[in-house]
């Protein structure tokens, strides 16, 4: 199945190296996040990837020149300064009509993919979004069962539910997006809900974003300490 990963924005909050880097490339242990995350997939089966550039996209295009293993690298320009939905909706001609994941390029997970891909065909939605339970700076989930009431993006609510970030997405979905100024979280999430069209698979593993340099330096602790929980050498 096709795994798109949003790779294009400025990541100005980790300024730090993004002034140099594309986010998805600043490195955690000895790669860079993207690779991490791109293992997760691949370590269910999943190996063929749509992977969304805009900003300093050509770093990422030369980090990828070199074939890696059995993986299928689709590496597609969607703009400098086009939105997180844009730039899903720019791929749809790669997509075609199939059921398809999402993902952002700044965070790793336990998740299982496999897990997450039954819960999606069970409930027979446009799209599921993982719910993750994340440090109080974030936003926030309210749901009902796996159904969602209300979605607030970056409200800092204590002990609630946010978007993890792994989505499963069906083509339709795309019709919810308009232009390339649309944000995913923002109107077709929020449509989504209002026409009950959209599932949270609960996730309650490990999740960790890398938003700030923090982050990251808590992503690299794990690795140098070997406690990285989003590695696994068997998946199941």
């Amino acid at each position: 199945m096709k795994v798109v990963i949003l790779a294009g924005g400025f990541g100005t909050r980790l300024s730090e190296y993004t002034e140099t880097i594309p986010k998805p490339m600043v490195p955690i242990g000895n790669i860079p996040i993207i690779h991490h995350i791109m293992n997760i997939y691949a370590g269910y089966g999943h190996k063929d990837f749509y992977i969304a550039l805009g900003y300093k996209g050509e770093i990422i295009k030369n980090y990828f020149k070199k074939q890696i293993k059995d993986w299928k690298i689709n590496l597609i320009d969607t703009g400098s300064s086009t939105l997180t939905g844009g730039r899903v909706k720019r791929l749809k001609e790669y997509l075609g009509e199939e059921t398809f994941f999402l993902t952002y390029g700044d965070g790793v997970s336990d998740i299982n993919i496999n897990s997450l891909l039954e819960f999606h065909r069970a409930h027979k939605k446009s799209i599921t979004i993982s719910a993750v339970k994340p440090p109080a700076r974030f936003g926030s989930l309210v749901l009902e069962e796996s159904k969602i009431i209300k979605f607030q993006e970056k409200v800092q609510l204590e002990n609630n539910w946010i978007n993890g970030g792994f989505f499963v997405v069906e083509p339709n979905f795309l019709n919810l997006i308009e232009n390339d100024q649309t944000i995913l979280e923002q109107d077709p999430i929020q449509k989504a809900v209002q026409q009950n069209d959209i599932r949270a698979f609960k996730h309650h593993g490990f999740w960790q974003c890398m938003d700030h340099k923090s982050d990251k330096d808590l992503l690299d602790k794990m690795i140098k300490e070997k406690k990285a929980l989003w590695i696994k050498n068997k998946r199941s």
